[in-house]
């Protein structure tokens, strides 16, 4: 098992910067390939930002591109999200979530097998 809990969410005027983490527990975290997703009201859950076990490799949505930046510390169980730049259409909850094994694609959501809870991010204009 494993548990996700965001952190770091909340109200910010276009044009600035928050940092989003999730602390991961289990002994397995740095085995793992995690990513973000984000969920607005009335839209499907969208791919953000992934990073591989070892944070050789990232992957970002093609809205976010060159905005955040996913980076992870697998001595604290953590995995961070910086977003800059922020517009009002990146409001929405975010979720860190954790790989399965058996994933094919990041993008996918349905290749996550463990979720936070989630952490609101609203982008005032």
């Amino acid at each position: 098992q494993v548990q996700l809990v965001e952190s770091g969410g909340g109200l910010v005027q276009a044009g600035g910067s928050l940092r989003l983490s999730c602390t991961a527990s289990g002994r397995t975290f740095s085995n793992n390939n995690m990513g973000w997703f984000r969920q607005a009201p009335g839209k499907e859950r969208e791919f953000v930002a992934a990073i591989t076990w070892n944070g050789r490799n990232t992957y970002y949505g093609d809205s976010v591109q060159d905005r955040f930046t996913i980076s992870r510390d697998n001595t604290k169980n953590t995995v961070s999200l910086q977003m800059n730049s922020l517009k009002p259409e990146d409001t929405a909850v975010y979720y860190c979530a954790k790989q399965s094994i058996h994933a094919m694609t990041y993008r996918d959501p349905l290749g996550y097998d463990f979720w936070g809870q989630g952490t609101q991010v609203t982008v005032s204009s």
